[in-house]
């Protein structure tokens, strides 16, 4: 479905029932690959992949396994572009009251894009612990890679045309559950 307004236009990739169904599947991966779920701990990237790893720890008890618990990152200060750097106001913390060290930890995001983001959050990762394995769930994965990164688990793959952007909306966060794809805001 494409939305148009003034002076913008929009491709919807995925609406509310797509990323529930999205999140179904990849729960049941995570489930399949981590038996017994022992030790599992979640940890998503802030914002919207902290809202992802909170929904899919509240989908894998109805599935037959406890739901492991969740903190959140927020990777401003460990990023290569200039953003966040340490001493910003915008830096959001982190929620992890939980120790790293010997657990396998399931890393959720909503995009992955260059794979910077991603690169960033194993950094703080590996300054907060020593993880026995890390594993990447993303929402969307949108190709383009800077740096050989990859998900283990997807909810859907997707490409932008240049000067556009993949843009992840969740109720919690934008009122709205949705997937967007338009030009870059300015």
């Amino acid at each position: 479905m494409t939305l148009t307004t003034p002076n913008h236009k929009a491709t919807v990739a995925m609406d509310t029932e797509a990323i529930r169904r999205a999140l179904a599947r990849m729960a049941h991966e995570v489930c399949e690959r981590n038996p017994g779920m022992m030790e599992l701990v979640l940890i998503g990237v802030l914002r919207r992949g902290a809202v992802l790893a909170h929904r899919i720890a509240a989908i894998l008890p109805s599935l037959g396994v406890a739901a492991p618990p969740v903190g959140t990152l927020d990777i401003s200060s460990y990023r290569d572009d200039g953003k966040g750097r340490p001493g910003d106001p915008r830096i959001l913390g982190r929620d992890i009251p939980f120790t790293l060290d010997g657990k396998p930890v399931l890393l959720v995001d909503d995009v992955l894009y260059t794979g910077r983001t991603v690169r960033a959050a194993l950094s703080a990762l590996t300054d907060l612990g020593r993880p026995t394995a890390v594993q990447l769930l993303v929402l969307i994965d949108r190709g383009e890679r800077e740096l050989p990164i990859r998900a283990d688990y997807v909810g859907r793959n997707l490409s932008a045309p240049p000067g556009q952007r993949v843009y992840v909306k969740l109720s919690e966060i934008d009122g709205v559950d949705s997937v967007v794809i338009s030009e870059r805001k300015a």
